[in-house]
């Protein structure tokens, strides 16, 4: 995975673990002022409804005691009652004030056929009323003031603070009990509702109570230290990981380094043995024919010919010798050790591994290759070391190109019955002159170099059945083909 991914990929996990506890932290919040709303919202319900049964107990008590003159009612009951601001009586056949009389009326009709106080609205948006009761030998209306009716020592709102707005509704018209504390920062999609008419037969009156909600009421303290938290934990575990990782990457370093070092040795070796073989095999053969040419001598040169013969001896033992460290030095065949191996796996194994050299260097990475190919037969540590050598060379080589073109191409796919996997660089090339030499040991153009690995890549390539070729030069930079058989 790019590192760019990897850095998206933990901060898409920071922003889930974040979003997943800051929401739940807003939503524990929003539950809770949703429950103080529909407990204020019963509250105000059941005390609205007490008091307007109590209007209705006044008016039938008044209906039951029939005074006689009911010019000084009004004093002494709003002495009792402070939400009663008007007491009318009407005889059998007298008739109601010309001011109210169609209202009063229409409500006398009502309870009189319903035989219970009926509603007759005055104007409710200013929050006065009356209530008439039809009686014999006096019909009573009660004008009622919701200014003074609603019983604010018992009412679960602070209607100076409150962001619950209360509303009476009947007839198409409306009292504001409380405005509420309406907020221009309030959520728009947050905004709760409760209604419920009044337990009230004679007062039917709907209570509407609407409740914004503020985002300023969200715990935002609580969800900054929830995030900020969440940081510091994926950090932690971010830092541990890439402890974890760059751990692995360097034992997995170490185990390639091993290898190659003792691959190098062997190479080292069988080269050294492949060149003193001809000088010794050269003294050899010099002395045998001195020891032919000192035969023709005459008799006194016993002690000459003793001497060639033995230096003979002690050259074919130096022969011999060098055969057996050539022999014990040689890699054993890799073909038998092969197994099937994801190539695709093997590529990006070895770029994680030279993930921190690549991001020193600024080394860009196009990798493109075919889906669905098949496993190669390889033997795993060969393979991965040969990819190794590979990226190093290709890394090495862009070492003088700007940094704005240094960029690494990979790519593997179905050839025939093999898979091809191709290392391009983007730097000088390689010259004509040297390229018919990349392969031959203790070769190199750069300064320092031992002139193995390639030399030794290709061998392993020969040793799993593959090959190892440098591609025509057909533009900048210079292009590895490794071709290996299907499993």
């Amino acid at each position: 995975m790019k590192p760019s991914a990897r850095r998206l990929s933990w901060l898409l996990a920071w922003l889930v673990c974040a979003g997943a506890g800051g929401g739940w932290l807003a939503m524990n919040r929003l539950a809770e002022l949703r429950a103080d709303f529909d407990t204020d919202a019963r509250i105000a319900h059941r005390v609205l409804s007490q008091r307007m049964v109590q209007h209705d107990a006044v008016v039938a008590t008044l209906a039951l005691l029939q005074p006689a003159n009911g010019r000084g009612e009004p004093e002494r009951l709003s002495a009792l009652y402070p939400q009663i601001i008007e007491v009318l009586q009407r005889p059998a056949e007298g008739a109601w004030p010309p001011s109210a009389a169609a209202a009063l009326e229409a409500a006398e009709a009502v309870s009189r056929r319903e035989k219970r106080a009926a509603l007759a609205s005055e104007d409710l948006s200013t929050g006065r009323y009356w209530l008439v009761l039809a009686s014999y030998p006096l019909s009573h209306a009660l004008r009622f003031d919701l200014h003074a009716a609603v019983p604010w020592s018992e009412w679960p709102m602070d209607p100076a603070t409150s962001p619950v707005r209360a509303v009476l509704h009947h007839a198409g018209q409306s009292f504001v009990v409380q405005p509420g504390r309406f907020s221009p920062g309030a959520l728009p999609s947050w905004r709760w509702v409760a209604a419920k008419t009044l337990a009230s037969a004679s007062q039917p009156l709907e209570l509407v109570l609407e409740r914004p909600v503020d985002w300023r009421e969200l715990p935002l303290a609580a969800m900054a230290g929830w995030a900020l938290a969440a940081a510091l934990l994926l950090a932690g575990l971010r830092m541990l990981w890439q402890q974890r990782v760059a751990r692995q990457r360097a034992e997995e370093l170490l185990r390639l380094g091993q290898v190659a070092r003792l691959n190098t040795l062997g190479e080292l070796a069988a080269g050294m043995a492949h060149e003193l073989n001809q000088p010794l095999t050269a003294l050899l053969a010099n002395t045998q024919a001195a020891r032919r040419l000192l035969d023709e001598q005459p008799p006194e040169i016993a002690t000459a010919r003793d001497a060639m013969s033995q230096a003979a001896s002690q050259a074919r033992r130096a022969a011999d010798v060098v055969g057996r460290l050539r022999r014990l030095v040689e890699r054993p065949e890799l073909t038998a050790q092969a197994q099937p191996v994801a190539l695709s796996a093997a590529v990006q194994e070895a770029l994680h591994l030279l993930e921190p050299e690549l991001q020193r260097r600024g080394i860009g990475m196009d990798v493109e290759g075919e889906p669905d190919l098949p496993a190669v037969r390889a033997e795993p540590v060969a393979l991965q070391q040969i990819i190794h050598n590979l990226l190093m060379n290709a890394v090495q080589a862009m070492e003088e190109v700007p940094s704005a073109r240094r960029r690494l191409h990979l790519r593997w796919q179905r050839q025939g019955g093999q898979a091809v996997l191709s290392v391009r660089d983007e730097g000088q090339g390689i010259s004509p002159e040297a390229r018919t030499r990349v392969f031959e040991p203790f070769f190199t153009t750069r300064s320092g170099g031992l002139g193995l690995g390639l030399s030794l890549s290709h061998s392993l390539a020969e040793a799993m059945g593959g090959s190892l070729s440098l591609a025509p030069a057909d533009s900048s930079g210079a292009e590895f083909r490794l071709l290996l058989p299907l499993a």
